[in-house]
């Protein structure tokens, strides 16, 4: 049985363990942590003398978009935070509502950060209500390919979905596999700036920039700029996919995610593919 105290506070990581840079700052200052130790963005502070307060975040999507801008207090965006003492419930809607995977807890300072993975941790290990059945949590519109598609194809079929993945159809039109973005990223290559011989002359910043879209995914890859293999889907998809019943509960799910590393599970219902369940869809059963 989950605890009904369960809090931000426990499930944080908390700010001892949460690497920052502090204003003013340049890019450089990030470059190291997003680089070397893949995270995926860094907190920004301000310490005037009276305390630390927190700023913002700086993520690689801000250094991919703004390449020309050196400065951190105009690279760093505002993004939404939380409370050490909001209820999980409460952080579940406000990542929910805000499309926030990672959020930082803030009380006057920093105190920590909190992800959505962190959430569905919470409910995998039974801290978090994880009762209710994925039938009716998952998202019954699927975006599929079929697994003869060009990659290219699929790609965009995927960024104008707006979501990290489609389910690959077979001949039969049965589920074959699935191919998510960062299968497109992997094997991906930039050639922004190629000769017409072919010999690539990219700047060393384009070259950064593309092996860090490629650590972390994204629905708006500069594809203008990268060269998309023109093999089919099946070449690339998983074929061996999680699957789960609509029976199953959400804690099973979230074990299954947790165990797997995955953002998404399909939904079989009768042999057939009925939906797809996402960590967001956990969350949104915690408050619903």
């Amino acid at each position: 049985m989950y605890s009904a105290d369960m809090n931000v506070a426990d499930v944080m990581t908390p700010r001892s363990e949460v690497v920052t840079v502090e204003l003013p700052g340049t890019r450089d200052d990030v470059l190291t942590y997003l680089q070397e130790r893949a995270f995926s963005s860094v907190p920004v502070i301000n310490d005037d003398g009276d305390g630390e307060e927190f700023r913002g975040l700086v993520s690689r999507e801000d250094l991919i978009a703004n390449p020309d801008e050196d400065q951190l207090a105009l690279l760093m965006s505002e993004v939404p935070t939380t409370k050490q003492g909001a209820s999980i419930e409460e952080l579940a809607r406000l990542m929910v509502e805000e499309g926030a995977r990672r959020v930082p807890v803030v009380g006057g300072k920093l105190e920590g950060i909190v992800t959505v993975t962190d959430v569905v941790r919470a409910i995998a290990e039974g801290e978090a209500a994880g009762d209710a059945e994925v039938g009716d949590l998952a998202t019954r519109t699927v975006t599929t390919v079929w697994r003869e598609t060009p990659l290219p194809v699929a790609e965009r079929t995927i960024a104008y979905a707006g979501i990290p993945y489609a389910v690959v159809l077979d001949d039969d039109g049965r589920m074959d596999g699935i191919i998510t973005e960062v299968d497109v990223i992997d094997v991906a290559r930039v050639v922004a700036g190629e000769a017409e011989t072919g010999d690539s002359v990219s700047s060393d910043d384009e070259d950064w920039k593309w092996e860090n879209v490629k650590a972390v995914g994204s629905t708006t890859m500069p594809t203008r700029d990268v060269e998309i293999p023109a093999g089919p889907v099946s070449e690339f998809m998983t074929g061996d996919v999680v699957t789960v019943t609509a029976s199953r509960t959400a804690k099973e799910a979230a074990q299954l995610m947790i165990e797997h590393d995955v953002e998404q599970i399909p939904l079989m219902t009768g042999g057939h593919l009925g939906g797809v369940v996402t960590d967001v869809d956990l969350l949104e059963a915690l408050y619903e």
